[in-house]
């Protein structure tokens, strides 16, 4: 497939496009742990969905064309993969979001979800492991609502 048959999205996350707002990949990976916190409008590029987002209007949504192009692209599975190692990184070095409610908690539920489908289970079980150590270790100050989200997501009961 030619760099004019890819979506923007596959582009972008291959590394070769930029988002609705003109970042790279590598802009977005290099943003501060406030600048994450801070930004609302990034998530849905590194973990993309196949259904639209309602935090961000005209989000990226994933077509089948796009799901079998970034399942097939060593680049996108490589960036998919990055991707999840800093925001893994982000929720290792930050509590704000251990609390019973936080916008964090949809972010972690889009993130294992993409991870799911674009790279497969084992990559979405990697993510949520880290995310329920976390939990445990602040005491379960999550609410019960999140962490059943993130099983049922990851297909866990």
């Amino acid at each position: 497939m030619s760099a004019k048959e890819r979506s923007d999205l596959v582009l972008f996350l291959s590394g070769e496009g930029r988002d609705s707002r003109g970042r790279r990949l590598e802009d977005i990976l290099s943003f501060t742990d406030k600048q994450l916190e801070a930004y609302h409008d990034f998530i849905q590029w590194l973990f993309p969905l196949d259904t639209p987002s309602a935090a961000v209007p005209g989000s990226p949504v994933l077509t089948a064309a796009d799901i079998e192009a970034i399942r097939a692209d060593q680049s996108c599975q490589t960036n998919l993969k990055r991707s999840a190692e800093r925001m893994k990184r982000f929720y290792a070095e930050n509590d704000h979001w251990l609390v019973p409610t936080n916008h964090n908690h949809l972010r972690i539920t889009r993130i294992i979800r993409s991870l799911k489908q674009l790279v497969g289970r084992e990559d979405a079980e990697k993510f949520f492991d880290l995310i329920m150590k976390r939990v445990r270790e602040s005491g379960d100050r999550v609410s019960s609502t999140s962490q059943r989200y993130w099983r049922e997501t990851l297909g866990e009961s």
